[in-house]
């Protein structure tokens, strides 16, 4: 009996498959753009081992939100978990119900701040491939989540009683 194996050899020439059937180049922008999603949905999975369990479920939510951008972005559309206006909300309502936006920060701090800024950074990057990729539905939930991790991170130092370091 044949095993299941992890690799195809497809891709061997430089191109790949998207969800869709389609083949295009590995460098195409709607790889660049769910590959820089895939990339976040793993830092926020590092990020939710170094929180509160009471915390991670919000993050699992957003990984959730991420796999849906993400089969969009391969040509697959499928309305479960991809975020709405009601989602983009929700993060905006977790940001007020976070401490007040009182000036930049340098990264750092606790471990899980710094993974929360990681995440910021590569949510930015993010938007842009999107962006690049023209899939423009996508862009308003990743500007508010980009936001969401700079407050978590603020959070996150002042759960810890670790002082932030100020510009």
């Amino acid at each position: 009996m044949k095993q299941s194996s992890i690799y195809t050899r497809q891709g061997d020439d430089g191109t790949t498959r998207r969800a869709d059937g389609s083949t295009v180049p590995k460098d195409d922008a709607s790889i660049e753009a769910y590959g820089t999603i895939d990339e976040l949905n793993s830092h926020i999975g590092l990020l939710a081992t170094q929180l509160p369990a009471d915390w991670r479920p919000e993050l699992h939510n957003i990984q959730r939100h991420l796999f849906a951008i993400g089969a969009y972005l391969a040509g697959v559309f499928s309305p479960d978990y991809f975020p709405t206006a009601a989602d983009v909300a929700h993060l905006e309502a977790l940001m007020d119900a976070m401490p007040p936006f009182s000036g930049f920060v340098l990264p750092g701090g606790s471990p899980a701040a710094a993974q929360a800024h990681v995440c910021r950074t590569v949510c930015r990057r993010a938007e842009r491939r999107v962006l690049t990729a023209k899939y423009p539905n996508a862009l308003p939930y990743l500007n508010r989540l980009s936001d969401y991790f700079f407050c978590l991170s603020r959070k996150t130092n002042l759960f810890r009683e670790i002082d932030e370091n100020k510009l």
